[in-house]
């Protein structure tokens, strides 16, 4: 609940800062899918922990190859806020100067993301919808009946 609130009070703050777009993703993701998601797997989360059926040596596996793959790619990115990385030198400058002649939209913010990045922008629409039918396919989920174990011994009128 407290990441539900974080999120939400992030959220104020991007409206505040006039940052619509953010703030309306944050709310309906952080604050409204992510949370609804957390505690639907809770309910849907038995009471006692299972013993695990072995190892699976192939996730152990794919998950260190991954890890290393990555680590060594992170070898090859530039330095964090050096001035002279590519987006800061060729891509941003273009974007301040013809933002508003290219598109006519006085916000720079949705002039990129409607136009520039707008495929990238319907990428991030079906994560949201992807995240929305995931919280749908869990609620729906009927809920499972607890059996109660009889003990040995006992009729069920000694109860």
């Amino acid at each position: 609940m407290l990441f539900a609130i974080y999120s939400l009070l992030s959220a104020g703050l991007f409206a505040v800062l006039d940052a619509g777009d953010v703030a309306l993703t944050e709310a309906a993701v952080g604050a409204g899918i992510s949370t609804i998601l957390f505690l639907a797997v809770l309910a849907l989360t038995g009471h006692e922990e299972r013993p695990a059926r072995g190892k699976n040596r192939l996730a152990l596996t794919v998950v260190v190859a991954t890890g290393a793959c990555l680590i060594y790619a992170a070898g090859d990115l530039p330095e964090f806020g050096e001035p002279g990385n590519p987006p800061h030198v060729h891509v941003a400058p273009y974007y301040i100067e013809h933002a508003y002649t290219d598109m006519g939209v006085p916000n720079m913010v949705a002039a990129v993301l409607a136009s520039y990045r707008s495929i990238d922008t319907m990428g991030e629409a079906f994560v949201i919808l992807t995240a929305g039918l995931g919280v749908v396919a869990l609620l729906s989920v009927p809920p499972r009946r607890r059996r109660h174990k009889h003990k040995p011994g006992k009729s069920e009128d000694d109860s």
